[in-house]
């Protein structure tokens, strides 16, 4: 096949810019201190603040915040694989990605809303948010071996990340700076944050609208779907299992990403936590060391597509993860202070876009030329999906058992180690294969 023109791949594209904002915004920086925030004590001596919510009583609030993100990304995995299935036969892609845009950004608007005594609203609020980011991922990936040659895609891939990366940095700085107006001012701080988010939603859902222009419709698998709305997705997910299975490499990278994803979608999620609960540090540092991991990772996915043309996806895809579980290592034995996190950050920052980048290329080379491209990348978000769900349960569960983060940084040193492990294997049996 033959890449698509420019203007397709760069409205493509343009949908990283459009939603990594939420990522940033709402999953790593404002957001999750804003959380800790109102749902805190005010006292920065108390190393855990606990709350009552619904049936969880005396409930570590990061605990809770943690629970809810599982629960979002279970319904994710349970929902995508019907929702695909439908996109594949009926070749409506782009109208599913629309839905979950507008749910997705409606729901950050609607954080504005959220305050110390609506807590059961923004706990729903999280739920729908993540829902829409996550579901509409699932139809966007599925488009890129539409849009892309086999040997085109790590760059064109990379090329989302970093325009996602730029895009978020651009409104992190804004609502950095409508913050920084509002002085030592509490309520004035809260309302910059607030109308940050409702940015957020806006951003999202506007900059969309370029990708939804120039992406073409999606092809239709042509099949008969004589089975149930809510059968069929999870038949089509069997039948890429069964394809998946008797792939011996495809099986055995989706399994290493599987564990290694745990790790690195937990740490992204509560990185911002850790720094506040563990370190105590204050806003202003966590917000402009998110803001320079955000900097370093668009050099970071550009590096690693130009490293894996040198060097195969497989090779620089085990050496990301092996400084991911160096750098859970370190975290847990010797993180203690500001600078140290910085440090942190920095190597992060480096990984972070290629680890992502190269995964989705990887796996869209492995899989077979199909039109169930939507089923197959939807068998990727469920493996992903789950993982977090894996991931951010554990994590919460251990600090809810121990009352400290840092303790759960173990279970993340083993899921980076089990997919090292992992792809190890999968390297081996694919060295024929040389454009991985």
């Amino acid at each position: 096949m033959q890449t698509a023109p420019k203007k397709v791949v760069n409205g493509w594209a343009m949908y990283d810019w459009a939603n990594s904002v939420y990522n940033l915004v709402i999953t790593t920086t404002f957001f999750p201190i804003y959380y800790l925030g109102i749902t805190g004590d005010g006292n920065d001596a108390t190393k855990t603040d606990y709350i009552d919510f619904l049936w969880f009583k005396h409930i570590p609030n990061s605990s809770l915040y943690d629970y809810t993100l599982a629960v979002a990304f279970l319904i994710v995995a349970i929902s995508s694989p019907i929702l695909s299935s439908i996109a594949d036969y009926n070749g409506n892609k782009k109208s599913f990605m629309k839905f979950f845009v507008t749910l997705g950004s409606l729901s950050c608007v609607g954080f504005y809303f959220f305050n110390a005594h609506n807590l059961l609203l923004g706990t729903i609020l999280m739920i729908t948010a993540t829902v829409g980011f996550w579901g509409s991922l699932v139809f966007y990936n599925s488009y890129l071996p539409e849009i892309a040659a086999p040997e085109d895609r790590d760059r064109i891939s990379a090329k989302g990340f970093t325009m996602g990366y730029i895009g978020s940095v651009l409104l992190q700085v804004i609502g950095f700076v409508l913050v920084m107006m509002a002085a030592d001012d509490a309520a004035s701080q809260s309302m910059a944050v607030r109308i940050t988010f409702v940015l957020v939603g806006i951003w999202w859902f506007g900059f969309a609208q370029i990708t939804f222009k120039r992406l073409p419709q999606s092809i239709a698998a042509g099949k008969k779907n004589d089975k149930n709305i809510f059968a069929n997705g999870f038949h089509e997910l069997g039948k890429v299992f069964r394809q998946v299975k008797s792939m011996p490499v495809l099986w055995l990278f989706l399994c290493s990403f599987f564990f290694y994803n745990m790790g690195v979608q937990t740490v992204m999620l509560i990185a911002t936590n850790f720094g506040k609960e563990e370190l105590k540090l204050d806003t202003t540092t966590l917000i402009l060391t998110v803001v320079i991991i955000q900097l370093l990772a668009i050099a970071g996915a550009i590096m690693m597509s130009r490293l894996s043309e040198r060097f195969g996806n497989f090779k620089i895809l085990m050496l990301v993860i092996l400084l991911w579980a160096t750098v859970c290592v370190y975290a847990y034995f010797f993180l203690f202070s500001k600078w140290q996190f910085f440090g942190v950050a920095a190597v992060v920052g480096l990984v972070m876009g290629g680890i992502q980048s190269l995964s989705r290329s990887t796996y869209s080379k492995l899989m077979p030329v199909t039109n169930d491209t939507a089923s197959f990348f939807s068998f990727f978000d469920v493996t992903e999906k789950i993982a977090i769900v894996v991931g951010m349960f554990s994590f919460g569960f251990i600090t809810h058992l121990t009352g400290s983060m840092r303790e759960s940084i173990l279970a993340l040193m083993a899921f980076f180690i089990i997919g090292l492990l992992i792809l190890y294997i999968a390297y081996k049996k694919s060295k024929s294969i040389n454009s991985l």
